[in-house]
């Protein structure tokens, strides 16, 4: 990692606007009018700003905002697509139209009610947020950390390498085939790949296909993983033999809003 700038991570939002930029400032990463004060620093955010939370689309005017700001200081902001980023592109798409199955009835406009859609959100979504979304990709590479928001291995369906899950992802949210982005829903909400006994097999697995040495997530909040109250969460979440890092610290129930630095170490 370079000398002159540090390379952080921030987990799930869901609709905290404010609860985020708190965190960013703490980091100095922002100043006091919300903007980009970061310098050189890399930020990566790994999806879910919405829904849950009361202000979804300003926690993603917020981020796109610094986006530009941060190029302009000569650092970086950049996202991955996060689960409820699909179901808010999907309602915003598709709407009630039924999606073929045989397990009952099935919609984008169910399945983001269910999940805590807010109306307020779809009213204010723009066509720069819409394009600004669908061309996030679903996984990268920082600082020999494998980034993604799910900690499953679903993104495997979509390629094998993070080339081809990207361009793969992105050719079904440009297209309007009900049915695959159905699909791209289901796969990114499935979790817990990296638990158990094998957890670190597999983790290892998924890091020889796509690259670096830790697998990072979201999605998958750190007091379900532990059996604890979120508010009793103080940090990241390192586990399957030092191999994977979750970072959902469960803002909307309750808990933190975690920026963590990479590389990342538990104190002793």
């Amino acid at each position: 990692m370079s000398k002159d700038r540090s390379t952080y991570v921030v987990g799930d939002v869901h609709g905290h606007r404010d609860a985020l930029a708190e965190a960013l400032r703490a980091e100095g990463l922002l100043d006091d009018e919300d903007r980009w004060a970061g310098g050189a620093d890399h930020l990566w955010f790994l999806g879910d700003f919405v829904d849950r939370g009361p202000d979804g689309v300003g926690a993603i005017d917020l981020v796109m905002r610094l986006e530009a700001e941060a190029a302009e200081a000569g650092g970086s902001v950049r996202t991955l697509l996060g689960n409820h980023e699909i179901l808010l592109l999907g309602m915003y798409h598709f709407g009630d139209e039924p999606v073929p199955s045989d397990f009952g009835p099935r919609s984008f406009a169910r399945s983001w009610e269910i999940n805590g859609g807010l109306a307020d959100d779809q009213d204010r979504l723009t066509g720069a947020h819409i394009e600004w979304l669908t061309s996030r990709p679903l996984a990268a590479l920082a600082e020999e950390h494998l980034l993604l928001h799910s900690d499953t291995l679903e993104y495997l369906g979509w390629g094998e390498e993070i080339e081809g899950i990207n361009a793969g992802a992105r050719e079904i949210l440009e297209g309007r085939d009900l049915e695959a982005w159905w699909d791209v829903w289901r796969r990114m909400t499935t979790r817990y790949a990296f638990r158990g006994p094998d957890g670190e097999e597999t983790a290892q697995h998924l890091l020889d296909k796509l690259g670096g040495e830790r697998v990072v997530h979201g999605h998958s909040v750190i007091a379900d993983q532990l059996g604890i109250h979120p508010s009793q969460i103080e940090g990241p979440y390192l586990y399957a033999g030092g191999k994977a890092l979750g970072i959902d610290g469960g803002l909307f129930v309750g808990g933190p809003c975690l920026v963590v630095e990479l590389p990342y170490e538990p104190e002793d």
